[in-house]
């Protein structure tokens, strides 16, 4: 079927659209109604059909004769161990992992906090919650005490799963001594704690509040799959907030399991027993989609992997895995292309292995620069698909859909909006926007199933932060354009929009630009405060490995770049080399903070930040060249 037929399809007649997409999954109860609004007049999806996410995932594969076929691989470098569950092991130990919960009380509907690092007890603990209706809020594995007890109050959960330790690169991480302090910060005091106690690093357990996972676990008894509404939340996602509390975005069962089955065959082109590889992390929605619900749902082999791009040995790390598996998609994000192209710039240790399998490479998390496009297509030689969603629409908002219709790629735009979304350009009055002009990016609604319906224990929040800007529109808080073909061209945030002169520009676009120097690995221009022209860019660059350039040479041959392909109105004038970018732990560059380093501004060390000190290194680079 084409992409187009499909997707005005969608548009047009979205219940019928979206009923055939239902029928392809198993209910314990077919919905008849398809869409619906809800006491707080949000649109849901198959709001009277019943069924259990872990059911799909699992159960359902085992019942039509998959039993036998690998559904989990860990992998994990920094412990030197590697482990397969088949489709009836990985149900099994589901199984009574969900009844160790039942055992602690956890009922239908009762929160549960997994704070685990990249192990396979992370996902089984999730599909346990799953198995029996409770919902579960995974917490990235070593957020601090006082983000975990603000998580911890705002969930009010039940019980929570973790380990005794994570393993960063050559670093271990003692999660107890974090556990503990934020139980001692939170208000909702946890009744039962279950450890697992992992081989590097053991961990002392509190009487009357600790349990032993594994012994615990060796008593349990299997728990059977629960019915749940379409609905009822499965599980709560906390993503930043620009209030400095976190937002759970909370993903349904119903909707959410359509949309996975959904976009692993449209969107990825993967069918059943396909390997797929999102190397991601639990603790972040790409991991909850597409490491965990998704592949399995799809009946696919998922990779679940302890390691990182790079220094786990080395840059041929993601190219080891994808050979010893017989990877077919493989799904990261830019940042990890740029890590391997940093410290193996010609791509040479990719050579060493067989890469046959791989079909496509899939790129999302932030903007996808085109000179890391141009190197993965040079070196690796298959398509790269930039498609672009986020933590509250958990599947892809626009990409170019390798299951349907794969089309042309133009560098810099994430492809065509999926079926579903509705994208429209709003300029500042909410009213569209012509072809090729920016504003800001915005879905029509109804939104498509698998989008968030609300945040948890705050609706409020929900409407005031996604729905009251454009009346009938959900808002992405990103800017960006539709062109003459419908691809979209998504530019950053609408807070990475400064005015020069009047002149509003994205910094996005010029990172495309100082990104293609042959000297730069990466790089963030970001607003500094000009009392001539009201903002003026300042770009901050990460050199290769093995580069040696004079700075003042690179400075000038940068901004004659910028100045070549988007003209002097972009005023750039001052580029300076640092020796880090500060980034989340999921690879996003912290430009907020950066644009508050250059404007001495005060700010507050996000808590997701992977390597506090180098905000220190910033300032003081930025202060002995006199730019802030």
């Amino acid at each position: 079927m084409s992409y187009q037929h499909e997707y005005q399809a969608s548009i047009d007649h979205p219940q019928a659209f979206w009923k055939k997409q239902a029928d392809k999954i198993q209910w314990f109860k077919e919905p008849s109604q398809i869409l619906a609004k809800d006491a707080n007049g949000i649109d849901r999806w198959f709001v009277d059909g019943e069924l259990n996410t872990a059911y799909l995932a699992l159960d359902y594969h085992v019942l039509n004769g998959r039993g036998d076929q690998v559904a989990l691989i860990y992998d994990s470098p920094v412990t030197g161990s590697k482990r397969t569950y088949t489709y009836s092991e990985l149900t099994e130990a589901v199984a009574r992992t969900a009844g160790m919960l039942a055992a602690q009380g956890v009922e239908q509907g009762d929160r549960v906090i997994v704070y685990m690092p990249m192990i396979p007890e992370a996902a089984i603990a999730m599909l346990a919650c799953a198995r029996i209706g409770a919902v579960h809020s995974v917490v990235f594995g070593g957020f601090a005490p006082h983000e975990l007890a603000v998580r911890i109050d705002d969930a009010e959960p039940k019980v929570i799963m973790t380990a005794s330790c994570g393993i960063e690169v050559d670093r271990v991480i003692e999660y107890k001594p974090i556990l503990d302090a934020a139980i001692d910060l939170a208000a909702h005091k946890v009744g039962c704690c279950l450890i697992y106690q992992r081989d590097t690093k053991t961990c002392d357990l509190t009487s009357g509040r600790d349990l032993d996972w594994a012994e615990t676990l060796r008593h349990a008894q299997p728990a059977d799959c629960a019915t749940v509404k379409a609905t009822d939340p499965l599980y709560v996602l906390y993503t930043s907030g620009t209030t400095g509390k976190p937002k759970g975005v909370v993903r349904d069962n119903g909707g959410h399991a359509v949309a996975m089955k959904y976009s692993m065959e449209v969107v990825y082109d993967m069918q059943v027993g396909d390997v797929f590889w999102a190397a991601s992390d639990v603790g972040w929605v790409v991991g909850h989609s597409y490491i965990v619900y998704a592949p399995l749902i799809a009946g696919c082999t998922t990779v679940f992997y302890e390691g990182k791009p790079v220094r786990t040995p080395d840059a041929g790390s993601f190219w080891r895995v994808c050979e010893e598996y017989g990877v077919k998609g493989l799904f990261a994000a830019p940042t990890a292309f740029r890590a391997i192209r940093k410290e193996d710039p010609d791509c040479a240790l990719a050579k060493k292995y067989d890469l046959s399998k791989l079909k496509t490479v899939f790129m999302a998390g932030e903007r996808l620069d085109p000179p890391t496009y141009d190197w993965v297509i040079e070196h690796i030689q298959r398509p790269v698909v930039d498609h672009w969603w986020q933590t509250e629409t958990g599947w892809a908002i626009a990409g170019n859909h390798m299951g349907l219709e794969p089309t042309a790629v133009k560098a810099g735009s994430v492809t065509r909006p999926s079926p579903g979304y509705n994208v429209q350009i709003l300029d500042s009055k909410g009213k569209p926007v012509g072809r090729n002009e920016q504003g800001s990016i915005a879905i029509k609604l109804p939104l498509p199933p698998g989008c968030l319906p609300t945040i948890w224990g705050n609706h409020d929040r929900f409407v005031a932060g996604y729905l009251g800007t454009y009346d009938g529109y959900y808002i992405t808080g990103d800017g960006g354009y539709l062109d003459d073909d419908n691809y979209l061209f998504v530019l950053g945030r609408t807070d990475d929009i400064i005015n020069v002169a009047g002149h509003r520009l994205s910094t996005g676009e010029m990172e495309e630009v100082v990104a293609g120097h042959s000297a730069v690995a990466e790089c963030a221009v970001i607003g500094r405060h000009s009392d001539l022209k009201g903002e003026e860019p300042l770009g901050l660059v990460l050199l290769k490995d093995g580069v040696d350039v004079d700075e003042d040479t690179l400075r000038q041959e940068l901004v004659q770049r910028v100045r070549d392909q988007i003209g002097a109105v972009a005023s750039f004038r001052d580029a300076v080399i640092v020796q880090r970018l500060p980034k989340t732990r999921s690879g996003k560059i912290l430009r907020k903070v950066l644009r508050n380093i250059a404007n001495n501004e005060e700010y507050q060390t996000p808590s997701t930040i992977d390597d506090p000190a180098c905000l220190g290194e910033i300032e003081q680079t930025l202060s002995s060249k006199g730019l802030r």
